[in-house]
């Protein structure tokens, strides 16, 4: 029998890789995909046992599986908590952190540039069950104090932000939030888990879509919250997923569990183009301004990378002329694909405006700092001289 590996000295690379798997009888080297809805007793006493919580094991899927289970405890070893819970998206795990703690009557204060789908969650549903949300200037922390100088319960933000890239200052507004008596939910989806480590400045809870850069490879849909809050966990979370039915199907969680196997070298690569990309970018006359946190023309540069380990797989550019003009740029691509998704192996290229943040108003948009010639690109693991070559030709036929 081989001696125990001393996981708590993994490194994150060996942590994707091996953390969290258990193997059937069968000793197998791939994490085994267990296909069940259900699970068989070996007595009626212990189905009553396991219902009544006096003997621990699965009972049915929607509450636990044993491939769910290990993408959770891989998870939440990279993460350094120690309680995860996987969703069928990353809006499943974005609702489900909020409302299983929220009730009428309580207060969320959110950044407002955030992800449509979030943004409407924060501002239209839970507002229609008597939850008060106020959306503020995540830069500003002037704006986080005063918004947090009365009591709260709860803080929501996305840092880098979708699709404009600000930075807020985890540590900040932490510390604020935990003084109104609010727990901070942070969506970590553009920093992944291993460029941002928001736990590390104080946050309660930390959401994922891991359809973006854990799958990272246009397979599969799914979510996380972790938290190393007990109590959130038992009586809030758990018996939200379990009741409410949001849960990750089994052969998602085996996709997502390989997909983490690459990720540390595909988020290497992807940074490294992303730079590049940037970089190219800025220097050209035919973009008007580039958003890209590792380049130090960013306004939050300093901030960000003292946050984050790189800048970053995202880049969002303006282009002078408006709607029309991003159009031709997007339409003239030959490599890269048009596609509203992220995290992706293959570079992939979006309109914001009329895409994921169609549903706000122009004025919302402008707020934002979304333009009708914004256009964010999702970089991927191509050659970067075909990626150059690429947006060069679309640039110059945008302005044709």
């Amino acid at each position: 029998m081989k001696d125990e590996s001393p996981r708590e000295s993994w490194r994150d690379a060996t942590k994707l890789v091996r953390e969290g798997m258990s193997r059937s009888p069968f000793s197998e080297t791939s994490e085994a995909l267990f296909m069940t809805s259900g699970y068989v007793y070996g007595s009626a006493e212990e189905a009553e046992e396991a219902f009544s919580g006096a003997r621990q094991r699965f009972v049915y899927s929607r509450y636990a599986n044993p491939t769910v289970q290990m993408f959770e405890n891989r998870l939440a070893a990279l993460e350094g908590v120690r309680f995860c819970k996987g969703t069928a998206s990353g809006m499943a795990a974005v609702f489900a952190a909020l409302a299983c703690q929220l009730r009428a009557g309580d207060r969320v204060v959110a950044s407002r540039a955030l992800f449509g789908s979030c943004q409407y969650v924060v501002a239209e549903i839970l507002p229609a069950f008597g939850i008060a949300s106020e959306l503020i200037d995540g830069r500003d922390l002037g704006a986080w104090e005063a918004a947090l100088s009365r009591p709260a319960a709860c803080v929501f933000l996305e840092t880098p932000s979708n699709p404009m890239l600000e930075i807020v200052d985890l540590a900040a507004v932490c510390r604020l939030a935990r003084a109104a008596g609010a727990r901070t939910v942070i969506d970590n989806v553009f920093a992944t888990p291993l460029l941002q480590h928001p736990f590390t400045f104080g946050a309660d809870i930390v959401v994922y879509s891991a359809t973006k850069h854990i799958d990272g490879q246009g397979r599969s849909l799914g979510g996380a919250v972790l938290t190393d809050d007990q109590d959130y966990l038992d009586n809030q979370l758990v018996p939200f997923l379990r009741n409410t039915g949001p849960a990750l199907s089994p052969f998602n969680a085996w996709l997502l569990l390989k997909g983490m196997e690459t990720m540390e070298l595909r988020i290497t690569r992807q940074c490294a183009n992303a730079g590049a990309v940037a970089e190219q970018l800025a220097a050209s006359a035919a973009v008007k301004q580039v958003h890209y946190p590792g380049l130090v023309s960013h306004p939050q540069h300093d901030l960000a990378m003292g946050q984050m380990t790189a800048g970053g797989t995202v880049v969002t550019f303006d282009l002078p002329d408006g709607k029309a003009q991003a159009f031709r740029f997007l339409n003239a691509l030959a490599t890269i694909d048009i596609s509203n998704n992220l995290g992706d192996t293959k570079t992939l290229a979006t309109h914001p405006a009329t895409t994921t943040h169609q549903r706000l108003t122009p004025e919302e948009r402008a707020t934002l700092g979304i333009r009708d010639g914004t256009v964010r690109l999702s970089v991927g693991l191509e050659h970067i001289d075909d990626l150059r070559e690429d947006l060069a030709r679309a640039l110059l036929a945008a302005r044709n």
